[in-house]
This record gives structure tokens, C-alpha cells and sequence, in this order.
């Protein structure tokens, strides 16, 4: 007798054979569930983590450092500080009128950029996930961050209403 469990399509009650994971009329979303669960492993595999951390994110001294900054209790505090005093709003969809809830707290000028002002206040703004990877976009381009980049000698921009025009009119 084969192997059989329940779809898992919610409220369908049909039985399939191993190792299907939908029923007839439900087939169209085993490869979308198959593709989730295998970007799932990938995210929990230690070989792919390590290699990540290792080769991507701490790939010389200095991203080391970058990212050690993040684990220590000096950015926590600023961190919640800064969590606080945005009230947990995205402060680049507060300039467009848009209220937007998030926990990310982002450098305005990216500390990859200028080390000196890691831990300054002033250079710290809550973000939400769509602002972030818009302005991490922006960054690569005007300031040259990001992997195998090279950083170009301009003045930073701290007013996040021009940053936010200039993301805006770069994604556009």
C-alpha cells in the first residue's frame, strides 16, 4: 500500500501518493511549495551560511570589522535609541507621506562609505525593507559600496528628503 497524506491546499481534504504534496485539482502550487521549501534549506544550511559569511560578508579585515560593529552592545543601544525616536516609522516613506511601520535602523551615509560617523545618531534612520534594498541600489551607484566596487570621492548626502528624490529617481 503506498504512502499517502492530505494536500495541503487549506480546506482540501484529498488524499496523495508520496511524495506529492498536492492533489489533482491542486497541482499548480507543488512547484511553487517545492521552490519555498528549497530556498528554505538553502537559507538553513551551514555550508551555504558559512560560505556566505566567509566569502561575501566578511571577506577582508575591514568588512570584518564592519560587521563585528553590529554585534556589539554600542549598537544595540543606538539601535533602539534610534527605533525610539522615529517611533518604528520609515523615515524615506514619512517623507512621501506614507506611514510606514519597520525595524531596520540604516546609516544614511553607509559606514562602508565613511567609518567616522558608525556610530553617530545623526547618520542613523528607521527603514523599511522596500526603501532599503531601493537605497542599497542608490549607495552601490553614487557612492561605489558593495562587493568588487570602488568608492568614488563625493560629498555625503545626510538630508533624507534629496536621498530619497535621488532613490526614487534612480529606480525610476
Amino acid at each position: 500500500m503506498p504512502r499517502v497524506r492530505r494536500c495541503r491546499q487549506p480546506g482540501c481534504h484529498a488524499m496523495v501518493n508520496f511524495p506529492d504534496h498536492y492533489c489533482k485539482v491542486h497541482y499548480e502550487h507543488e512547484a511553487e511549495y517545492l521552490a519555498s521549501r528549497e530556498r528554505w534549506a538553502r537559507s538553513h544550511d551551514k555550508h551555504y551560511t558559512h560560505k556566505y559569511n566567509t566569502v561575501t560578508r566578511n571577506r577582508d579585515d575591514t568588512k570584518r570589522k564592519q560587521y563585528n560593529f553590529y554585534r556589539t552592545r554600542q549598537w544595540s543601544h543606538l539601535r533602539q535609541q534610534v527605533l525610539e525616536r522615529d517611533h518604528y516609522l520609515c523615515a524615506y516613506c514619512r517623507v512621501q507621506g506614507i506611514i510606514t511601520v519597520a525595524k531596520t535602523v540604516d546609516h544614511i551615509v553607509p559606514i562602508e562609505y565613511d567609518q567616522a560617523i558608525k556610530a553617530d545618531v545623526d547618520n542613523l534612520a528607521v527603514i523599511c525593507g522596500k526603501c532599503h534594498r531601493l537605497k542599497t541600489d542608490w549607495e552601490q551607484l553614487t557612492y561605489g559600496t558593495g562587493r568588487d566596487r570602488e568608492l568614488k570621492s563625493i560629498k555625503p548626502i545626510i538630508d533624507i528628503k534629496i536621498i530619497n528624490t535621488l532613490m526614487k529617481k534612480e529606480h525610476d
